[in-house]
């Protein structure tokens, strides 16, 4: 189901202020916040950046994707047994981490154990979600922590995000994996909840401003595969500076048994993955514009 864009930043105020009051609730300050949450933690993940890599999949998502992977992302606390996204059930995480609030220097322990793989692998760690911005100073904490421990940082982020929070993560971060679904606004709008003024606005900012970018495009059946789609993406990034790659995401049915609505499953049932032929063609499509692509994470 999808609302009007009025209603969607009011959903969107809303869901911010159920952090903050999560967050207040379980550290007893709006005003000083050194706890976050996350609904999984993947180690050696090699899908989500380069070399060998442990990805925190963190709480809380602006958008609404019908065709969503992880939607027990968007719920910013835990519940008690199950995550309980959009139209699904989810299973709790197995990780400890995910029990409740979580420090940041938690985290980042529980990360440092694979140091010597990061090293040999040329990997690191990759916040993902979810939106890992809208825990904004959860991220900033624990990209810092990074830092200090020379563990090599990715944020996967849907774009959509204040500019200035993006702009403060530069110098934090080696890398963006930056997702980029539907070029018509109005398009991206109807399946996605939101304009795509925002992200669009955010990739410039990090492409011209000497933050590496690596745009990834979920190839959703007959919504973001379209030749129209894909020619509008060609036209966009091929003047954008800071952008090395391009990869295309090939859509999966793997999460289908979380939903339990069934007129989500019956709309999921419909998308028909490319084949593998199909892909390759979409691929050359954008290397025959000068386009380095990679097809996967």
């Amino acid at each position: 189901m999808h609302f009007p864009v009025a209603f969607r930043h009011l959903w969107l105020y809303c869901h911010r202020l159920e952090t903050l009051a999560w967050r207040y609730s379980t550290t007893g300050s709006a005003t000083v916040i050194t706890k976050g949450s996350i609904f999984d933690l993947k180690r050696f993940a090699i899908h989500d950046g380069p070399g060998i890599r442990t990805t925190v999949f963190m709480r809380g998502c602006p958008l609404d994707c019908w065709w969503c992977h992880n939607p027990e992302s968007r719920r910013p606390a835990p519940s008690e047994d199950v995550e309980v996204g959009t139209n699904c059930v989810c299973r709790r995480s197995r990780t400890a981490l995910a029990d409740g609030p979580v420090a940041p220097e938690q985290v980042i322990d529980e990360m440092a154990r694979d140091i010597p793989y990061y090293e040999q692998s040329g990997g690191g760690v990759t916040f993902s979600g979810g939106e890992p911005l809208m825990q904004f100073d959860f991220l900033m904490k624990m990209l810092q922590l990074c830092r200090g421990r020379s563990i090599r940082t990715a944020v996967d982020t849907t774009g959509y995000a204040p500019t200035e929070d993006l702009e403060r993560l530069i110098d934090l971060v080696d890398l963006f994996l930056y997702d980029l679904k539907i070029m018509d606004d109005h398009a991206h709008e109807q399946h996605v909840g939101v304009s795509n003024r925002l992200i669009l606005d955010n990739l410039k900012m990090l492409a011209t401003r000497g933050a590496r970018v690596i745009i990834r495009v979920p190839l959703i059946p007959g919504i973001t595969d379209t030749d129209p789609n894909l020619d509008a993406i060609i036209q966009f990034v091929k003047p954008l500076p800071g952008v090395e790659e391009i990869s295309l995401l090939t859509y999966h049915r793997y999460f289908r048994h979380k939903v339990t609505d069934p007129e989500l499953a019956a709309k999921l049932a419909g998308l028909q993955p490319k084949t593998q032929a199909e892909v390759s063609a979409m691929s050359q499509r954008l290397e025959a514009h000068g386009l380095r692509v990679k097809i996967g994470g």
